[in-house]
């Protein structure tokens, strides 16, 4: 159940390209996700975060913020998700963040990973990538950029429907 509900959201997949299942400079995945409190406490558990912004509203209200916020780096995981899902064996590189905006539970957030380059080395493919994250109702919350090993340009669909079984 866990992992049905962790790997339940929603993808989308733009290109300038004719050919829609070749990744290439110009396209763009996204994946749109709402977090929620179990969530938060899943990624609590895992990291053993226990910073009170993420659980203490009042806490989290005498710092500056509206209520607790989602943690970082948790929005952030959706960059190599993004890319694993269409990309099976890809290897996650590198990756630079600048959190511009606080996300809040309930807040839907669109993540959108774009090609810059593409070079091939061998039989992989080194493919830079710029990552965003956006609230649905507009404000960019995360800026970043992703390097990352593609084992191929041919993009998969995300079925994540056997991992859930």
């Amino acid at each position: 159940m866990l992992i049905k509900r962790l790997f339940s959201s929603s993808y989308a997949f733009s290109s300038l390209s004719t050919s829609p299942n070749l990744f290439k400079i110009g396209s763009i995945l996204k994946q749109a996700r709402t977090f929620t409190d179990d969530d938060v406490l899943g990624y609590s558990k895992l990291t053993h975060d226990a910073n009170p912004l993420h659980f203490d509203a009042e806490f989290a209200k005498n710092a500056g913020f509206n209520d607790c916020i989602i943690p970082g780096m948790l929005v952030a995981s959706l960059f190599p998700r993004i890319i694993a899902a269409h990309f099976p064996g890809a290897i996650y590189v590198s990756q630079t963040l600048h959190f511009k905006l606080p996300v809040y539970i309930g807040d839907e957030i669109i993540a959108e990973v774009q090609a810059v380059s593409i070079r091939q080395i061998k039989n992989k493919y080194i493919a830079k990538l710029s990552t965003k994250c956006i609230k649905c109702d507009g404000p960019l919350v995360i800026d970043g950029e992703a390097t990352a090993m593609l084992p191929s340009l041919v993009m998969e669909p995300p079925n994540l429907a056997s991992v859930s079984s």
